[in-house]
């Protein structure tokens, strides 16, 4: 599936192409961006609080250097939540053009199962300030990511449905 969506923030436009799946080719590496997880640990779903917006999401970040999207994810999930990842997959991807600028970003959204490593202390850069395991049915209203959000929960939970440990 594809949804096409546009989001204004702070004067820029961004338009974003989100498709299902793995890209068919292999991603340059100069436009990974970043990537948020849907972690599931037990019947719940995993979100962290950015202390500088207060503002909720999955956990994720940046891609670095040299890093796969899902090294990425394992290592933004371990940094924002202490969790441990069990199991991982590709939900789909998003490109991103901002309007005015000749570049394309690529995230990519993972579905995850996670347990504690052991509480929640604190995130290496002091971004996350607090995590919450909630309903998944609550995930609105915490994270206001449109069609886009909408169809990522419901592939997220269709993909727990069919996980067997």
């Amino acid at each position: 599936m594809e949804i096409k969506s546009q989001f204004d923030h702070r004067g820029k436009t961004y338009k974003f192409t989100y498709t299902d799946g793995v890209p068919e080719i292999e991603t340059n590496p100069s436009i990974l961006d970043g990537v948020h997880s849907y972690c599931f640990y037990g019947d719940k779903l995993v979100i962290v609080g950015h202390g500088k917006d207060n503002n909720w999401t999955p956990p994720g970040g940046a891609i670095e250097k040299g890093e796969t999207y899902t090294e990425a994810a394992i290592r933004e999930i371990k940094e924002e939540s202490n969790m441990k990842v069990l199991h991982i997959e590709c939900i789909g991807y998003q490109d991103i053009e901002t309007a005015g600028e000749n570049k394309i970003q690529r995230q990519f959204r993972m579905f995850c199962v996670v347990e504690p490593y052991g509480d929640f202390e604190s995130d290496p850069d002091g971004d996350i300030l607090e995590i919450k395991l909630i309903d998944p049915k609550d995930y609105k209203e915490y994270i206001k990511w449109g069609e886009i959000g909408d169809h990522l929960i419901k592939r997220a939970l269709e993909m727990k449905s069919e996980f067997v440990i």
